[in-house]
């Protein structure tokens, strides 16, 4: 069993997260950075080179250099498990079904780990925007562990907040420079400060918090909802627009959007009373709007928007701010009204085209309105009839 390496995160996902969030704050912390990714040419290129660029858009451009990285190729699996075997921490951004495909080879990791009795407990960071991610990993983990492995006690499951808006990339800046990744200037990751069995790591831009689950839901309930709703009043206001930022230049469709964050501020004001003031809420809204208003980002109305079944799915940002203010007996009309105007998004990317899954939402939502919000929002049609009928309404004005 080789030693475990204090300064070594392994990174599952070599993606726009991985490489200008997380791999780039551990790499200036002082560690060296891992990645493990399925994409030959990138792990590639990061063995070549042992570094990339992070392109910080802002009014003023700037260039972060990050050293110290080197890669791995997913399907080398014994060299991935030695790597998650002898790591000081680990961490995942693969998104919800790359999480799922990565269970078997973590789990391996993990009983190679321990074969060693002096071994150190594993934190984990889980680098998605998922609400109830460490149950959902512990849960998938224990499919592929022995039934007698600790995993309460020597893996610590940490939860995060992921803030930091990454643009999609145009085929010209990728052909450029495969590795370089564009991304905005906020720099902070809020993590889960209970779930960590070792020390948390002293590097900047780690921000522990005592109650995640209501950081989760901030980030979910006005981040997310606010940048759905910008997308989906925009396109609707302005079908040819591409930016983001074109179309909050209309002060009818800012304020529209503040107004639906505001609502989800509320809700989360009376589920969290303990952790949030609505001064410090409004604030984060409002530094929320500006950044969506970064014309060095180039955000689209694409990306921001598309996805739609995911999106607006019953445990995602707008379906699922509805259900927790209806359980709060709280308004929810105009959040509801972003929901009916994400159902009319048909924006494409630079190439004309959509994702092949909002074109099969364009087909449930073809049969009415009352379908998307039983089969994609999960709305119950009969102990939810007022939120549908509302829905419905709200679509005929529309």
């Amino acid at each position: 069993m080789s030693q475990i390496n204090l300064n070594k995160l392994v990174l599952f996902g070599a993606g726009k997260i991985g490489r200008s969030f997380i791999g780039q704050l551990f790499s200036q912390g002082g560690y060296e950075v891992v990645f493990v990714d399925v994409f030959k040419p990138v792990i590639d290129e990061l063995n070549h080179r042992r570094g990339y660029t992070v392109v910080v858009k802002d009014s003023v451009e700037s260039v972060i250099e990050v050293r110290n990285v080197r890669g791995v190729l997913a399907s080398d699996q014994e060299l991935v498990i030695q790597e998650i075997a002898t790591a000081r921490i680990v961490a995942v951004s693969v998104g919800l079904h790359g999480l799922k495909a990565l269970m078997p080879l973590l789990a391996k990791g993990l009983q190679r780990r321990f074969e060693s009795p002096n071994a150190t407990a594993l934190d984990i960071i889980i680098a998605e925007n998922l609400r109830n991610a460490a149950e959902f990993m512990r849960d998938e983990l224990r499919l592929y562990l022995p039934s007698d492995f600790p995993l309460e006690d020597r893996v610590g499951l940490i939860e995060t907040s992921i803030g930091k808006m990454v643009p999609l990339m145009s085929k010209k800046d990728m052909d450029a420079d495969i590795l370089q990744v564009f991304a905005e200037p906020y720099n902070t990751l809020i993590l889960d400060k209970k779930a960590f069995k070792n020390a948390i790591p002293s590097i900047n831009g780690l921000a522990p918090k005592e109650n995640m689950k209501a950081w989760v839901d901030r980030k979910l309930f006005i981040h997310n909802l606010g940048h759905a709703a910008a997308a989906y009043w925009g396109y609707l206001a302005y079908p040819k627009a591409t930016y983001l930022v074109e179309v909050l230049e209309d002060v009818i469709i800012r304020e529209k959007v503040r107004a639906t964050m505001l609502q989800a501020a509320d809700v989360l004001l009376a589920k969290y009373p303990d952790e949030f003031t609505l001064e410090a809420l409004t604030f984060h809204i409002d530094d929320l709007i500006s950044r969506f208003q970064n014309k060095a980002l180039g955000d689209t109305i694409f990306r921001v928007g598309c996805d739609l079944q995911r999106k607006l799915s019953a445990e995602d940002r707008v379906a699922g701010a509805i259900y927790l203010a209806r359980d709060l007996r709280l308004p929810y009309d105009l959040i509801l009204k972003t929901l009916v105007a994400g159902c009319r998004f048909r924006a494409t990317d630079e190439s004309g085209n959509r994702l092949p899954s909002d074109l099969d939402f364009d087909a449930i939502y073809q049969r009415g309105i009352q379908e998307v919000l039983v089969t994609v929002c999960g709305f119950d049609p009969n102990s939810d009839k007022d939120i549908i009928d509302a829905a419905i309404q709200i679509d005929q004005k529309l």
